[in-house]
């Protein structure tokens, strides 16, 4: 499967187990990952991925990437632990 067989170019979000998510997601999350990971990241940018991860992660969920992969960051897997959706 390629990616514009889950998500054609025309179209930016979809329903994944019953969450609506933006394409893009999966993309930002590791981003914000690398900024949390990153030693010259300051503080706003790390808050700010924080809060973005918090915010994505229905959508991440949803997609079911937790399911495949393991978060080897402890500070992020610990973030992600205490803000898991019901």
């Amino acid at each position: 499967m390629r990616a514009q067989d889950v998500l054609p170019d025309h179209i930016n979000a979809g329903e994944f187990n019953g969450v609506t998510v933006r394409k893009g997601t999966v993309g930002a999350f590791l981003a914000n990952a690398r900024t949390l990971q990153a030693k010259d990241s300051s503080e706003e940018a790390r808050a700010e991925a924080r809060a973005d991860i918090i915010d994505g992660l229905p959508g991440v969920v949803a997609l079911g990437v937790l399911d495949i992969f393991e978060i080897k960051d402890t500070a992020l897997r610990e973030l992600v632990a205490q803000h898991l959706p019901d």
